[in-house]
């Protein structure tokens, strides 16, 4: 790249300012290198991965002598070709590579056939012999409870006297609904590649939000030390957490033909097995009473949380954690119990999905709120507003942290008034009115979400800043690019440290060897941790080079400012370029490290007490929908959402991030659904079956809007918040729009059962049972 030119008035690039995705341009124009886009070596060598067709059940035989003796066949990798542990778990070591004596879920790993070509691969798995001696199988999460069966103990959290406060109540009301699963549906699937290198060292290209703990895993299937094995990603084609944990199984199985055969080796899943094979968004059942007031104040309420985890640990601690967490979402309940029940099946083992628990979690107060409305005959947002944490009272959460950032209240305020709330909600009840079969239905529901992760120790970053003798700077840190604007921002940041055009800063692949002990991309810290880890590097950088020019010209370290392209030393100006040359020539360190760790956090796993999250990040939408009573068909025909992304390090990015997150969620709980049969087996697992958001799915009307007074009151960088995830939980507006629809037949005289997602067929059932209902909703009322 030739140097820009100099600029003398400002810098391009600066933070706080719309700025291009360092890939969208080579994105669009199909020059991004992926890593299936990599050259092949002639001597590569394809994986195909034979699957378990049984959900439970032992291994009674597994004879692969045929599959080694198939065309084309370089190896055949079982458990007892692994060297070291046949294990690839985030946490628990209770997730093997290949099955041993048991399979526990349809579609678990059998072993992998290494071949000239994926076809031949693919072929010869077909050759094994296998025989199974089926046991009995849990599926949903019903059975589990039914079963106590479950992969960790039950947790709760309590405050007050939930009990005693329903009880005494006025009113008091029980709801009870699923709220499904939801597969990733990265457009890049599961990849791997593994290049053996001398002394047994291994390269490793993996699709990961989690480079760091494909090293652990790799080394730990191998028997190699860290240090032996290099984990890099690029870019990822999406991610969502589907690949922060599972992407370590491929890229073992990758490295271990490559360290049995000596010869590069890749896996790439195609869409169906990615399906089957890796874990999902959990499913939740949900049953909440509450008990409140004629105004609809919550004085006590009751949570139960039952999730499926599937076959083994993975992330489902801090998964129904945050769950338990976000179950108050911008509300405040006197006297709560939150309890948490986290289900074995004989399913795939659930991970982390964008929002990480706290999208089911939100939902079970959202869906309350709405039903105590429609109990009382209320509008659902004045009920919302009735239940709104303080500001200086009324401010505190269920596991003891004070809201101290509390501007939901202003949020729902300006959008309510900029959505024309209040009319549109008159105007369709008017509509409905004369519409016999078509029906609307409008909803206005707020986001608070909780920034860090609640695994404590994952809250830290690093980062490796160079400075070249041309002025050019180049950066690395552990914040891994899978298309949400990582990379971008963390450039704009040490081009605003520095004063230097976003041209000159160029941010190369994360690699384990750059920047050791990473923690995953993941609860939406990227931007803060990184961030920070790279701001700190480029202000020690900026340190030392202020001390340098003022010693080399003779002037105090105050007179030497940085300014656009240049730096002020005295009364002279000299080029960036030019002081980091003069620098070099005298002998300046032009590298440095910088580290990061989140501060104030600090809560007690037992006891769910203290402050797990640094700060919180809020959002409110207003949805409207129509459906077709006859057909259960529906639509998303109007969005206005207001977010708070703090001082937005670049409006142009979170924006695509809040339009993004909405879309996906407005998927999760209206058109996603998951569907496993009595047997176990995963029959949604391909576009065929499994329906995402299309472009003609997008509402016709789509105001979005980051909040202009927004500014983080903590210390994150440059004052912004984080936006990947919160904006996910805004599509909980859609879903409550389509049961205020199906509620305006029965003239919003009773609220619907409805389950997620919403899909036609649920619809439907919803509004013949409303219709056909001849006695009001059936509620416990307290005793007068």
């Amino acid at each position: 790249m030739r140097n820009p030119p100099l600029s003398r008035d400002k810098i391009r690039g600066t933070v706080h300012v719309p700025t291009p995705h360092d890939s969208a341009a080579k994105q669009v124009a199909g020059e991004a290198l992926y890593i299936d886009d990599i050259p092949e070596a002639k001597d590569l060598l394809h994986l195909y991965i034979a699957q378990s067709e049984k959900a439970h059940a032992r291994l009674v035989k597994l004879d692969v002598s045929k599959v080694r003796t198939a065309p084309g066949v370089v190896a055949v990798l079982t458990a007892e070709d692994v060297p070291g542990v046949n294990d690839a778990a985030p946490i628990a070591g209770d997730d093997p590579v290949f099955a041993e004596d048991t399979v526990e879920y349809g579609g678990q790993s059998l072993f992998a056939v290494a071949a000239e070509s994926l076809e031949q691969a693919r072929a010869a798995a077909k050759l094994a012999e296998i025989e199974y001696e089926e046991l009995p199988a849990i599926i949903t999460v019903e059975q589990a409870l039914t079963a106590n069966s479950f992969v960790l103990p039950s947790r709760e959290i309590r405050r007050g006297d939930a009990t005693k406060a329903i009880k005494n109540a006025k009113h008091r009301l029980t709801r009870r609904f699923e709220v499904g699963g939801q597969d990733h549906f990265y457009l890049e699937g599961h990849v791997a590649l593994a290049l053996p290198g001398e002394d047994g060292d291994m390269f490793v290209h993996s699709s990961t939000q989690h480079p760091t703990e494909v090293q652990h895993n790799v080394a730990k299937f191998l028997d190699l030390p860290d240090h032996a094995v290099t984990v890099e990603i690029r870019r990822m084609g999406g991610g969502f957490g589907g690949k922060e944990t599972q992407g370590a199984w491929f890229a073992a199985i990758a490295a271990l033909a490559a360290h049995k055969t000596g010869r590069p080796a890749k896996i790439r899943l195609d869409r169906d097995d990615d399906m089957i094979m890796t874990g999902k968004r959990h499913d939740f059942v949900i049953t909440v009473e509450m008990g409140f007031d004629d105004k609809g104040r919550v004085s006590g309420a009751e949570f139960i949380l039952a999730s499926r985890c599937g076959r083994s640990v993975d992330l489902s601690a801090s998964i129904n954690d945050r769950a338990m967490f976000h179950a108050d979402n911008c509300y405040y309940f006197e006297n709560v119990t939150i309890i948490s029940h986290r289900c074995k099946t004989h399913t795939v083992s659930n991970t982390a999905f964008r929002g990480f628990g706290g999208p089911q979690g939100m939902l079970a107060p959202e869906r309350m709120m709405d039903a105590i409305a429609s109990y009382l005959k209320k509008d659902p947002l004045e009920v919302r507003k009735n239940n709104l944490y303080g500001k200086t009272n009324r401010n505190v959460t269920p596991y003891q942290m004070t809201v101290e950032d509390n501007i939901a209240p202003e949020i729902i305020a300006d959008l309510e008034k900029s959505a024309n709330y209040s009319t549109r909600r008159d105007a369709i009840r008017a509509f409905n009115k004369t519409s016999p079969y078509l029906k609307k239905g409008i909803s206005l529901t707020p986001v608070k979400f909780g920034i860090s992760f609640t695994a404590s120790h994952l809250n830290q970053a690093g980062a490796l800043l160079h400075i070249y003798t041309d002025g050019s700077v180049m950066i690395n840190h552990g914040g891994t690019e899978m298309g949400q604007g990582l990379y971008i921002k963390v450039a704009q940041v040490v081009a605003e440290v520095l004063q230097i055009d976003i041209e000159r800063v160029k941010i190369t692949a994360t690699r384990t060897d750059k920047v050791p002990n990473t923690s995953p991309t993941a609860a939406s810290s990227g931007a803060d941790l990184n961030g920070k880890a790279a701001e700190t590097a480029a202000l020690a950088l900026k340190k030392r080079l202020t001390a340098f020019a003022a010693y080399n010209y003779g002037v105090t370290e105050s007179e030497v400012t940085f300014l656009p392209n240049r730096v002020k030393i005295g009364k002279q100006t000299v080029a960036f370029k030019d002081l980091i040359h003069l620098a070099y020539m005298n002998r300046v360190s032009l590298s440095a490290t910088g580290f990061y760790r989140t501060p104030k956090i600090h809560y007690d796993a037992e006891t769910y007490s203290g402050r797990p999250f640094y700060y919180f990040a809020y959002g409110a939408a207003v949805s409207e929908v129509i459906i077709d009573t006859l057909t259960g068909e529906n639509k998303v025909v109007a969005v206005d959402i207001l977010h708070d992304a703090g001082k937005s390090l670049n409006p142009a990015i979170d924006l695509g991030q809040i339009e993004g997150g909405y879309i996906q969620g407005m998927g999760w709980l209206t058109t996603e659904e998951l569907f496993f049969d009595d047997k176990g087996i995963l029959k949604t697992h391909a576009p065929s079956t499994y329906k995402i958001p299309a472009c003609s799915d997008r509402p016709a009307i789509f105001n979005m809007k980051i909040y202009d007074r927004g500014e983080n009151v903590e210390e994150t960088i440059f004052k912004s918040k984080a936006v990947g995830e919160p904006p996910f939980m805004l599509a909980i507006s859609a879903f409550n729009a389509i049961a205020d629809a199906i509620s305006s037949v029965s003239d919003y005289q009773l609220y619907p059962d409805l389950d997620a997602p919403a899909t036609p067929e649920r619809i439907l059932f919803a509004v013949q049972k409303i219709s056909s209902a001849s006695q009001p909703e059936k509620v416990t009322e307290a005793a007068q």
